[in-house]
């Protein structure tokens, strides 16, 4: 029996650079596509960004909380009654003195 060759080394060729140009492909999308590696990098300075914004938040929360504690009638801190009432109100004690200026 004789043996034929069905292989071309074109078909190789051709073959090996339509490969090569999927795995390019592929390759592209997976760093610059529309969810690839620049995608999740951004998202995680985002996460990054929005984790301060949260401990910020809380602490603010916090503050609030902590003054509003302070204002119920069960635990009225007097101090804190007095300087509330001297900015907001602008109310005065009865020992201060009043300066005024032009």
């Amino acid at each position: 029996m004789c043996m034929i060759e069905l292989r071309h080394p074109r078909f190789d060729f051709l073959v090996s650079i339509g490969c090569l140009a999927l795995l390019g492909y592929f390759a592209w999308h997976a760093w610059y596509g529309p969810r690839g590696q620049g995608y999740v990098l951004r998202l995680e300075g985002e996460l990054v960004a929005l984790k301060a914004d949260l401990q910020q938040s809380q602490a603010q929360k916090n503050r609030l909380q902590a003054k509003v504690a302070a204002m119920r009638p069960e635990s009225v801190d007097a101090d804190l009654l007095d300087e509330l009432a001297r900015n907001e109100l602008n109310w005065v004690g009865r020992d201060d003195l009043i300066v005024r200026v032009k």
